[in-house]
């Protein structure tokens, strides 16, 4: 090194005096932006820093709360007069969208609000308790200020089986349904819809979300039996019940116009045969469910004692026709292990060891053993026979099945 670059580390590493920021790296950056960083920790290029400088960058992006660790290195530039800088980041995962539940006020409002208090806020954040309770009393602060007074919670909430969400909402209870009231219905009638519905909503407490997932699973399949598979619910409001201390939810129902099922296709023109879907009708979710079942216990009767089934639509929402793909996953296959009887004598074994005729080793045919049972009891093998029932036991690890027959 000669003296002169020397002197120049010396100097720009000596404390006290600031130089430009003339390099400027973040790295581990995966859901966030260096812009975003960068904002937060108050730096830019051609700006005068020193170590100090640093050291308060790094407190702060500690401090947002959307970083496990947060480090940074800084040299003298190639050409000595300023610094080059590197700050090392790794984010805090995962991160889960947000959603706004009954807050009273528009969410493009409140994203606005918290991206303003925290450049790191979007649609999706890590769930950490302190940055909840954070934006929880943001969001607080912003509706005092739209003269709405009351405290605010966030947390993860599961909607549906493998999916995780952040909602923040009023901290009360949210108040119950005490009735579900339909409008724009014509093709089903009111008081199955309402009697539908009254068996899975009333006493559930309220939030669009959570109507809509009652909808979803109990009103929608009544019109999909229909052939109404664009069925929509666009309005739900609330008012308060005169009766209960609780809420009356209306909801508008467009009911769409009925399709007919064009074709049924899968892997193999035999999973169709089994499905035994009639075409050219209209589309009938109910039959097409029960078309999917015939297919999952003909897996079943196989061995593939894990099949599932689904399907898939392709929709002519011009020729108001649907074409249906069979989708199955037969999972593994199990053989037949061994055979167990409980409540005979030495006797009566050995009468059913006779007559029972799936082999050890033999794909496991799900549907056998009470097949079999209703046999015994049809041919009268046993007087006086009582109650019976099998019981199946799965070895995962050596795919096969044992049974176990149950007399009385």
């Amino acid at each position: 090194m000669s003296l002169f670059a020397g002197a120049a580390l010396a100097l720009l590493l000596a404390p006290g005096p600031k130089f430009p920021l003339e390099i400027l790296a973040v790295r581990g950056l995966s859901h966030y932006s260096q812009e975003q960083v960068l904002q937060v920790a108050g730096l830019k290029l051609g700006q005068l820093v020193s170590q100090e400088d640093f050291e308060t960058a790094r407190d702060r992006l500690e401090a947002s709360g959307v970083f496990e660790t947060v480090s940074y290195r800084f040299a003298p530039s190639s050409g000595g007069k300023g610094y080059r800088a590197t700050l090392e980041v790794v984010e805090v995962a995962p991160v889960y969208p947000v959603r706004f539940e009954d807050l009273a006020v528009p969410a493009a409002d409140l994203l606005a609000w918290l991206r303003g208090k925290d450049p790191f806020f979007g649609e999706k954040i890590p769930a950490t308790q302190a940055l909840l309770d954070r934006h929880a009393q943001a969001i607080a602060e912003f509706l005092s200020g739209r003269g709405q007074k009351q405290d605010v919670i966030g947390k993860v909430v599961s909607p549906a089986p493998e999916q995780y969400e952040v909602v923040f909402r009023p901290m009360r209870a949210p108040a119950a349904i005490a009735q579900v009231l339909f409008e724009g219905n014509e093709i089903v009638k009111t008081d199955v819809l309402q009697n539908t519905i009254a068996g899975v909503a009333f006493g559930v407490p309220y939030s669009e979300l959570r109507v809509r997932q009652l909808l979803d699973a109990s009103i929608r399949p009544l019109y999909e039996a229909k052939g109404h598979i664009r069925v929509a619910f666009p309005k739900i409001s609330t008012e308060k019940s005169t009766v209960l201390e609780a809420l009356v939810v209306h909801v508008t129902i467009d009911e769409g116009p009925q399709y007919t099922l064009k074709e049924v296709r899968a892997g193999s023109a035999e999973l169709v045969k089994i499905a035994a879907i009639a075409t050219g009708e209209t589309a009938n979710f109910d039959e097409i469910h029960k078309g999917l079942e015939r297919v999952r216990k003909s897996f079943r009767r196989q061995g593939y004692l894990k099949a599932e089934t689904g399907a898939g639509r392709s929709i002519d929402d011009r020729a108001r026709t649907l074409v249906l793909e069979i989708r199955a996953e037969p999972g593994p296959q199990y053989a037949f292990g061994k055979l167990g009887i409980e409540g005979l004598d030495i006797h009566g074994e050995a009468a059913i060891k006779k007559l029972w005729t799936l082999k050890p080793g033999k794909p496991f045919n799900a549907d056998y053993p009470n097949f079999f049972l209703e046999q015994v009891r049809e041919r009268g093998v046993f007087d006086n026979l009582g109650k019976t029932r099998a019981t199946v036991q799965l070895n995962d690890q050596e795919r096969t099945a044992d049974v176990t027959l149950h007399f009385r």
